[in-house]
């Protein structure tokens, strides 16, 4: 980066004139108008005649998957130079619009949160969740400098969900529209570019936004925004440059033809299910590694599905006849870890009375899963890198090596950069296992994924426990796609069959019977419609729970006949010894008694 582009609006401000800036993201202040609420306030839906409002321009509702498919259809017809260029400039205008709505309809607002307008609108209108770094602007001498993270962009999603990860940044319509808002207040142009990108193996999505001015060179930006870009190059150059962009783009990418869907495939296997540009993304990591004979190296939080995952890439690897064998290394004593994983010989110590293989025995010429890895003592993390390095093992007490042909598929919730630095893992078995990472994404960031696995769920445990419920409500819907899943897919599980059976048959399945400790998140992130085209706040239904006691009662009974009363602390009870994992004094905790008290109630119910 030159040092031209690395001149900062306050420098050039100050070489301008010595007054202050006159607006900044520091002086931000949520309630000053344009809120959130107010924003949202202005969409209008008239369901009677098939039209819906953003105040007075007209908006469209689509599904993101269609955009994603025209998008597909574009690049591949078009070539990715001209697709860009179509994109950024539709969002270019579409900026340019609600740049005019902000003015028009908050004139005399404060300009800091005319300018934050934009991230909320871009928000509400289904586009991407924008997180404000920083932002300055002095609209006197019409000059802006900020950066922005972008979260949940769609046209990452679809670009992943359709071509695979890109080596160029694709929120093409996204930075069009950055640029025609802010240029929009501004009244000179703004121009942003992505320097991160999720698509391209990014965290999140960074934006940079500056005047045009404040740029050594925007010449390419503008080839974006201008409709007549192509007309300097000859069809033989343009056709050169689209074909080698194309080809760098889909490198190396799985066939996802209609035979060959991520999500089909995957639920072939192991009945993982997914249609999100995250699950996507680590689908095709694990399609490009299980052919291979590699090491694989699952991370993600507790829940995530290592197992399911590790399943589906011995499923689609050579192995895939052969054993897929799961161990979890927390599971085991430290003192069983070594007998487990290696064998025992008659003899090797009192009980040992037969010969038994091992884990990897049992996982000869298939794949051995290590769950938790990060928990292996440190015993079993030296024979373990003696395993990986010779192909060999040998039993506890045994006097001879045994060849094995093993693949190796770790897992681990916790950051083992971190624990080799704290001197709790080895730092070479550490890189004999990292031979190719794979991080798996928590279900919050899955969010597409989520009516999916409900839909999956409700119908299995209404089949396993023989329950009849009339479906899900739509509070109890939303409200699951606005949790934020601490506990993953595993808690996703939990919770729909903990709804199928606290429903009475016939009924749905409700908020009460899905949340009973969880906390839900704030009511403003979600809004719907009434049937008359009133928008409404989606956890109205939260709000407007039963006041009392016994309605709360009758809602998790799901009945309003009498209570039964000694069922319900017998109940009681029994939860709360379950939850404690049948520690009786912690049981008696937890409902306010002693723990003689607590053993004569149990008894009493027996």
């Amino acid at each position: 980066m030159t040092r031209s582009e690395r001149i900062s609006l306050a420098e050039l401000t100050q070489s301008r004139d010595k007054s202050a800036l006159k607006g900044s993201s520091r002086n931000f202040e949520s309630q000053h108008s344009p809120t959130l609420k107010d924003l949202t306030e202005s969409l209008h839906f008239s369901p009677g005649d098939g039209r819906i409002w953003l105040e007075d321009q007209r908006m469209l509702l689509i599904h993101s998957s269609s955009f994603g498919f025209m998008r597909s259809e574009l690049i591949d017809t078009l070539g990715y130079e001209k697709s860009r260029g179509l994109f950024t400039r539709t969002g270019y205008m579409s900026g340019m619009r609600d740049a005019e709505l902000v003015r028009n309809q908050w004139s005399d607002s404060d300009p800091v949160s005319m300018f934050s307008a934009g991230t909320r609108l871009h928000g509400l209108e289904g586009v991407v969740k924008v997180e404000t770094v920083h932002f300055e602007f002095d609209t006197d001498k019409g000059l802006y400098e900020g950066e922005f993270i972008w979260h949940h962009s769609t046209e990452v999603e679809e670009h992943i969900t359709h071509f695979g990860k890109s080596p160029h940044p694709v929120c093409w319509m996204e930075l069009g529209y950055a640029m025609g808002y802010v240029s929009g207040l501004v009244g000179t142009l703004v121009v942003f570019r992505e320097v991160e990108c999720a698509a391209m193996g990014h965290d999140v999505c960074r934006v940079i936004g500056k005047s045009a001015e404040l740029w050594s060179d925007i010449e390419e930006d503008l080839r974006y925004l201008n409709t007549a870009k192509d007309a300097p190059q000859s069809q033989a150059n343009t056709a050169a440059v689209e074909s080698k962009v194309n080809e760098e783009t889909t490198a190396d990418l799985p066939d996802f033809s209609p035979t060959h869907s991520p999500t089909i495939e995957i639920l072939k296997h192991n009945k993982m299910i997914g249609v999100s540009a995250a699950f996507n993304t680590a689908y095709q990591a694990i399609s490009k590694v299980a052919p291979t004979q590699a090491t694989v190296l699952f991370s993600g939080e507790s829940g995530v599905g290592k197992e399911l995952f590790a399943n589906s890439v011995h499923s689609l690897s050579p192995r895939k006849d052969a054993p897929f064998v799961a161990f979890n290394c927390a599971a085991i004593p430290d003192n069983l870890m070594e007998a487990e994983l290696f064998g025992v010989e008659k003899g090797a110590y009192t009980g040992a009375n037969t010969s038994r293989p091992g884990r990897f025995e049992r996982a000869n010429g298939g794949t051995l899963f290590l769950d938790e890895i990060g928990d292996l003592n440190a015993s079993g993390q030296s024979k373990l890198l003696r395993v990986l390095q010779e192909k060999e093992i040998e039993r506890v007490g045994g006097t001879r090596s045994i060849k094995v042909d093993v693949r190796v598929i770790a897992a681990t919730n916790v950051d083992l950069i971190e624990a080799v630095r704290n001197g709790e893992f080895r730092e070479d078995l550490y890189f004999r296992l990292n031979v190719y990472p794979i991080s798996l994404p928590p279900l919050r960031e899955r969010r597409a994924d989520i009516p999916l696995l409900t839909s999956y769920f409700y119908q299995h445990f209404c089949k396993l426990h023989q329950r009849s419920p009339s479906g899900i409500t739509q509070s109890a819907t939303r409200a699951l796609l606005n949790y934020r899943f601490p506990g993953n897919i595993r808690e996703l599980q939990n919770l729909i069959e903990r709804g199928v059976i606290a429903t009475e048959d016939g009924n749905p399945v409700d908020l009460a019977h899905l949340f009973q400790n969880e906390e839900i998140s704030p009511a403003e992130t979600l809004f719907s419609i009434s049937s008359n085209g009133e928008l409404k706040n989606a956890h109205t239904s939260l709000t407007n729970s039963p006041t009392s006691l016994l309605d709360t009662l009758h809602n998790l009974t799901g009945s309003n006949e009498a209570l039964d009363l000694e069922m319900l602390e017998q109940q009681i009870l029994s939860d709360a010894v379950t939850e404690a994992n049948g520690n009786l004094s912690e049981a008696a905790r937890r409902v306010g008694l002693s723990r003689p008290q607590l053993a004569y109630r149990i008894k009493k119910f027996k």
